[in-house]
């Protein structure tokens, strides 16, 4: 196996933990034991551990090692979805009105990849929640704002949302909220596209608080 591929395996094996809350949230992190857990050496554990902190999953402290991050506090749950409402519903009003031949085929076929999560587990959840960041993302990209879709990435929302959400089920809801934001920008309706957006966002935002203590 190469080192990169075996970097990239202790990574999901490790951000699959996290997200499944096997590793809880606010716990030490053991790099030897998770070594001896995936039968690697601790050095992969290391490269995959410094990945997971640039996603705000775990963070180092001096002399102590790495630590799981906390869940969001309800108060910085209303902050993020603050900052995606004031910048996505704009996106996808402005995605509809520039929408061109090329952006048709990619919406439509960033639609056709997501499938519902067949069980709550993060391996199932994966895939979707790729799905999501790609969809959110792509709306930014169509809107022709690189500043947008560059503050998306850096809030890591797809993978607090899902770590948040222990008690999943929100995949189908999700996904025919998108059907109907990609409705309104394949209609090129700028008004319904930010409407539809906002909405998404607004029960998403609803859901997870029935999560956030």
């Amino acid at each position: 196996m190469l080192p990169g591929r075996l970097v990239d395996d202790v990574h999901e094996a490790i951000k699959a933990r996290i997200m499944d809350h096997e590793i809880p949230p606010g716990a030490r992190v053991s790099i030897d034991g998770l070594a001896r857990e995936l039968g690697v050496s601790p050095t992969p554990v290391r490269e995959a551990l410094a990945r997971l902190e640039s996603a705000q999953l775990v963070v180092k402290e001096p002399l102590r090692g790495y630590r799981t991050t906390p869940l969001l506090t309800q108060a910085q749950l209303a902050d993020l979805y603050r900052f995606r409402l004031l910048v996505e519903p704009w996106a996808a009003a402005t995605a509809a009105e520039r929408l061109d031949a090329d952006g048709r085929t990619r919406l439509t076929a960033e639609l056709a990849t997501a499938d519902a999560p067949e069980s709550d587990t993060y391996a199932a959840y994966r895939a979707f929640s790729a799905h999501d960041a790609r969809f959110h993302l792509l709306l930014a990209e169509l809107a022709g704002s690189e500043q947008v879709r560059d503050a998306l990435v850096r809030t890591n929302w797809h993978l607090h949302i899902y770590r948040q959400y222990y008690h999943r089920g929100i995949g189908p809801q999700a996904l025919a909220e998108h059907e109907r934001v990609a409705d309104a920008v394949l209609a090129r309706d700028a008004a319904a596209a930010a409407d539809a957006m906002r909405e998404h966002l607004e029960r998403s935002h609803a859901r997870l608080e029935e999560e956030t203590p």
